[in-house]
C-alpha cells in the first residue's frame, strides 16, 4: 500500500513487530484453550446464517 493510499484509507495503519514471529503457531495458554473448547463442545456454536436474516 503506497502512502496516499493509506491516508485516504478507513483502517488503521498498525505495524507488526518481527519479534512476534517467535510466538507464530504456539499454543500460549493450553489450560485455557482446553476450557474454551470444553465450553463450546457444550453450548455449542449458533448458526450465523441464521442470524443475519
Amino acid at each position: 500500500m503506497k502512502t496516499h493510499e493509506v491516508n485516504k484509507s478507513k483502517r488503521p495503519a498498525i505495524i507488526i513487530d518481527d519479534s512476534l514471529e517467535k510466538f507464530k503457531g504456539r499454543n500460549l495458554f493450553p489450560e485455557k484453550l482446553k476450557k474454551a473448547n470444553e465450553i463450546l463442545a457444550q453450548a455449542g456454536v449458533p448458526d450465523f446464517n441464521k442470524l443475519k436474516k
